[in-house]
């Protein structure tokens, strides 16, 4: 078999070196020549791929990228795996699906096994996909195969990686599900087939839907207990004592990542348009889109508790990705708060150890790294994620104010005030 995959990003490039893992020769399509490139040196830049992976594979010969999409032609299988985020309008944008599409059709070939990975919503493989490809006379299950196959690829898992995540596949017919279910058996440890696209489709929108309400319940209820005056993270720890009945979610500074804050509201655009308002899902997205602000407040309450502002304080925002021991920061709850406290005067540093740069919300910043002179400087230090190797009793030891997004500081002693979400 010769397979390959289309988009080479944090989903594509962990299932392309699986699959060469697994003795199938794989082929690696991208638009973007600085990852065809770096991928063909050898050089790894996705942080759940292992670097000696991708450069044993290349230099084996098993694994190789390119931005030619006549490639297509001589491929078995093809996998896409493009990016579907939202419009400013918060309708979803699939013109990465769209172009991908429209760039592989001239070179499908007889019996190709094509499977859609990228989210998006009920009804998209069969309107966009098959669609396009059954246009001059060539019929789904019989001259081609067409799969959806939602990523379940969750960054910084240290227990589940691509292969050992049980894979979701349907097809556009019986004979897709099978040829995709033969296909991905080779390369995933457990593959669960359904009945169709649309219920594929379906499964991922409500594994993310299910995180989002969920987060959303519990950071109305960190809300809640600021006004009660309560500790949230003690309430949430008594009640996941209860050995049934009860699934322990925790509050933090907003939603991040290309998942959860995203692939709900995919879902409540396709209901809008079948006269369906999802409530849960709407009110959810505006609870978690408002904490940014909520913890803004609560770095002013604090600053206000010893007699300064934030206009003129120096804060110092430890972790900018969205979440802890990952390099992403794709829609980082962390760029809403750095806007929000600049746009309130104050001066902004930050420590991320996964984190070189950070440019998000029209700024621009470097790391610091964290030293005891920083944390001393700093009028506040705010945790915003909760990496796992950064040396909390510095701060707990130099700072006069944290700020706790995370609980990062559970049980530990602090000289400063310490005020938790």
């Amino acid at each position: 078999m010769k397979t390959g995959v289309v988009g080479l990003g944090y989903v594509g490039l962990p299932l392309l070196v699986e699959i060469a893992k697994s003795g199938i020769s794989a082929v690696g399509i991208d638009v973007d020549t600085r990852k065809v490139n770096a991928i063909n040196r050898g050089e790894n830049y996705i942080s759940d791929v292992k670097d000696e992976d991708l450069t044993a594979l290349v230099k084996e010969g098993k694994l190789q990228a390119t931005t030619d999409w006549s490639v297509i032609s001589e491929l078995d299988a093809v996998s896409i795996c493009v990016p579907t985020p939202l419009r400013k309008t918060k309708d979803p944008d699939i013109s990465f699906i769209v172009n991908s599409v429209e760039a592989m059709v001239p070179y499908i070939k007889d019996k190709q096994l094509i499977i859609l990975e990228s989210t998006t919503y009920p009804g998209t493989t069969d309107e966009i996909l098959r669609t396009a490809f059954e246009h001059d006379g060539k019929k789904v299950g019989v001259d081609f195969h067409l799969a959806f196959s939602p990523e379940r690829v969750d960054p910084g898992n240290p227990k589940f990686k691509t292969k050992n995540t049980p894979k979701i596949i349907g097809g556009a017919t019986p004979e897709c599900t099978k040829k995709a279910v033969e296909y991905y058996s080779m390369i995933f440890e457990k593959v669960v087939p359904v009945s169709s696209t649309q219920c594929a489709e379906m499964v991922k929108l409500l594994e993310n839907t299910f995180r989002s309400v969920n987060i959303g319940l519990v950071n109305e209820v960190a809300l809640m207990c600021d006004k009660l005056g309560l500790d949230v993270w003690e309430v949430i720890d008594a009640a996941a004592t209860k050995p049934f009945g009860f699934m322990p979610f925790y509050p933090g500074p907003g939603l991040g990542g290309h998942c959860i804050p995203i692939d709900p509201l995919y879902l409540s655009w396709k209901l809008r348009g079948l006269n369906f308002n999802a409530r849960f899902i709407e009110l959810a997205s505006a609870i978690n889109a408002s904490m940014p602000e909520f913890v803004v407040e609560i770095v002013a309450r604090a600053l206000n508790d010893v007699k300064k502002s934030i206009n003129g304080s120096t804060i110092l925002i430890l972790g900018v990705a969205y979440k802890a021991n990952i390099t992403d920061v794709r829609e980082s709850p962390a760029a809403d708060i750095i806007d929000k406290l600049v746009e309130r005067g104050a001066n902004i540093v930050y420590s991320d150890p996964f984190v070189p740069k950070f440019t998000e919300a029209g700024h621009s910043f470097e790391a610091q790294k964290l030293t005891k002179e920083l944390v001393e400087k700093a009028d506040c230090v705010a945790i915003l994620a909760n990496h796992s190797d950064v040396d909390y009793s510095l701060i707990c030891e130099n700072a006069s104010l944290i700020v706790d997004t995370r609980n990062a500081l559970k049980g530990m002693k602090t000289t400063g005030k310490l005020v938790k979400l």
